[in-house]
């Protein structure tokens, strides 16, 4: 199967090496200007969204004003698809009957939807993947439990539940759909995620390689190239509403993981150019800072920032009346941070917050976050051993001394000694646009605890320390984290889903790994317990609903998760696939019991 061909020259391959080579001698000259139509220093870029869009947005506030927020779903009517052209139902829908506040009856607004627009997910099709075999040969050898192996057998089937591509029409008439369209078949995360997301899919891929689905997991990649090459960078899901923001940046560990499976040169090769690309847009001015430490060493590191400063349209009424007591200003400000908080993919945790009791002082953009910038680094390491791989030295030597640079700016500013953790650094002038450089503080290092906060040891730079390792264990079997059913993102019982007593699959998958591939057997005894904790839990929920959860309580076990903007959601594709990723590294013994 043929699934991407960049048609990149070697002339244009020889460009982004000289780009390459040269911002990262000169970090001051990248600009963000190639990633904006418009920009002021004040407010920062925008990316504008598409007519559509804007109408859904007015359609979601209408019906949110005539049904209630009783099952509220605001990103359904976001989702939905044209059947005509956009003005016809325009047109139509400002003919429809209004109260005196407003609102349009119930069944008048109705039939408009039901005449106009197609349901939200109908711009999908169920897609049977060739590569999906009921049990592949060699899956899971090392789960001899025979109930453990039997409900993973479930687990794995999911995917073909899971799995679907973009509708011709989407293809033939974008201007109808928020649905973007897409070269390959997509894994979707399930329930109310209709479309791919960037970072579930590193997790999805892991599992795909688990159940041997080798195929599936290059059309992601796939698609996520596809991303990057239009847009300048990997969207934070395949929706129009989606192209101010980007997530948590993992292209390059899926291009790795999937090449050190297959030993696919041709796909090593044609992804490199792609992964430069998206590297250069996270080191551009939207996203870099720099911080001078004690002895005048300075330290580039990023940020997330969205190219946005209006209410998420997939939140659009949830973000107007949280900000409804703001002024015009304020509410630019804190529109941002909600789409920056989006981009982490930490949506929403007290982690963003001035005050954690107040949702309005959401300052992601003030925050510098340590897991970004291991994510970055695992790119620089990523693209320095594909490069390397594909006979591209001068870019393997480059992105080798780009990961050590990065590596000492981790431990400058975010390590703080006394906790034994790497700690999230506050700026003190986050809201401004454009490059960013200030001097370190020990004050500015925020020392509240979460799981994000031991995401360093996923990287090879880190746990190849033995004694740093045994050092942070330590301090993460005493922070409070660890709860019956696996590691609580923070310590914060805020309501908000990235918060206590939520545990997410993606941290229990980075925390783990870095501790089991550290050396230290007491490290990985205790990557072992967490994974038991997690497997049972997940096991158990299985068991109890038929389903698996995109989140899990973690001091109950077999309990799913709650809290947050919209309904929990289940499918689910990062949690199948840290499940199957956990089952093919750790096993599961004939003895070992399952039950909590």
């Amino acid at each position: 199967m043929k699934f991407f061909d960049l048609h990149l020259h070697r002339r244009d391959f020889l460009f982004l090496n000289f780009y390459l080579l040269i911002s990262l001698i000169l970090p001051n000259m990248t600009s963000s200007e190639s990633l904006s139509p418009s920009k002021n220093v004040s407010s920062g870029p925008v990316v504008p969204t598409t007519p559509l869009v804007v109408f859904l947005e007015r359609l979601q506030s209408t019906a949110f004003d005539t049904f209630g927020d009783k099952h509220f779903d605001a990103k359904f009517y976001i989702d939905l698809s044209l059947k005509f052209n956009l003005s016809a139902a325009e047109e139509a829908f400002d003919g429809l009957p209004r109260g005196d506040n407003g609102t349009v009856p119930a069944k008048d607004l109705g039939v408009f939807v039901a005449e106009y627009f197609e349901d939200a997910g109908e711009d999908v099709e169920y897609y049977d993947p060739p590569d999906f075999v009921a049990e592949p040969e060699g899956f899971l050898p090392a789960v001899e439990n025979p109930v453990v192996r039997g409900w993973a057998i479930e687990v794995h089937s999911l995917w073909k539940n899971l799995s679907r591509k973009v509708s011709d029409d989407v293809k033939e008439h974008p201007g109808l759909h928020t649905l973007l369209p897409l070269p390959a078949p997509v894994i979707v995360p399930g329930s109310r995620f209709r479309e791919v997301y960037y970072w579930d899919s590193y997790w999805v891929i892991r599992g795909l390689l688990a159940s041997k689905m080798y195929d599936s997991a290059k059309a992601i990649v796939t698609n996520l190239i596809y991303l990057v090459n239009t847009y300048g960078y990997a969207l934070n899901g395949a929706r129009a509403y989606y192209t101010n923001r980007s997530q948590p940046p993992l292209l390059s560990a899926m291009v790795y993981e999937i090449y050190n499976r297959t030993k696919d040169m041709k796909f090593a090769k044609q992804a490199l150019p792609s992964l430069l690309k998206e590297h250069q847009f996270w080191n551009s001015e939207v996203h870099k800072v720099i911080i001078k430490d004690g002895e005048g060493n300075n330290h580039t590191l990023n940020r997330y920032y969205a190219m946005w400063n209006k209410p998420r349209p997939e939140s659009f009424i949830m973000d107007k009346n949280s900000s409804s007591k703001l002024n015009s200003s304020e509410k630019q400000q804190f529109y941002r941070n909600v789409a920056s908080a989006a981009e982490s993919g930490w949506d929403f945790s007290t982690r963003w917050m001035r005050n954690s009791s107040e949702f309005t002082t959401l300052a992601t953009t003030s925050v510098l976050p340590v897991d970004l910038n291991v994510f970055i680094l695992k790119m620089e390491q990523d693209i320095a051993f594909l490069a390397k791989e594909t006979g591209e030295e001068n870019i393997a030597e480059s992105f080798l001394e780009a990961s050590k640079a990065r590596k000492k700016s981790i431990n400058s500013v975010f390590w703080n000694q006394k906790m034994g953790q790497w700690v999230d650094y506050w700026l003190n002038n986050g809201d401004t646009f454009g490059q960013i450089s200030e001097t370190w503080q020990a004050s500015n290092q925020n020392q509240n605890v979460f799981a994000s906060n031991f995401s360093p040891l996923w990287s090879d730079l880190f746990n190849s320390d033995l004694t740093l390792v045994e050092n942070v264990k330590k301090s993460l079997e005493n922070s409070g984290l660890l709860q019956p059913a696996g590691i609580a993102t923070s310590l914060t019982n805020s309501g908000q889903q990235w918060d206590f007593p939520n545990g997410w699959a993606p941290l229990q998958h980075m925390i783990v790994e870095g501790l089991a591939k550290s050396g230290s057997q007491e490290a990985k005894s205790l990557a072992e317990d967490i994974v038991a904790r997690w497997i049972r839990t997940n096991y158990i929920a299985f068991k109890k609903t038929g389903a698996m959860h995109e989140k899990y309580d973690v001091q109950k076990c077999g309990e799913a998760g709650g809290g947050g903007e919209y309904k929990a959601q289940t499918g689910f594709g990062w949690s199948n696939g840290v499940v199957l990723s956990f089952l093919e590294e750790f096993g599961w013994p004939q003895n070992q019991r399952i039950d909590c």
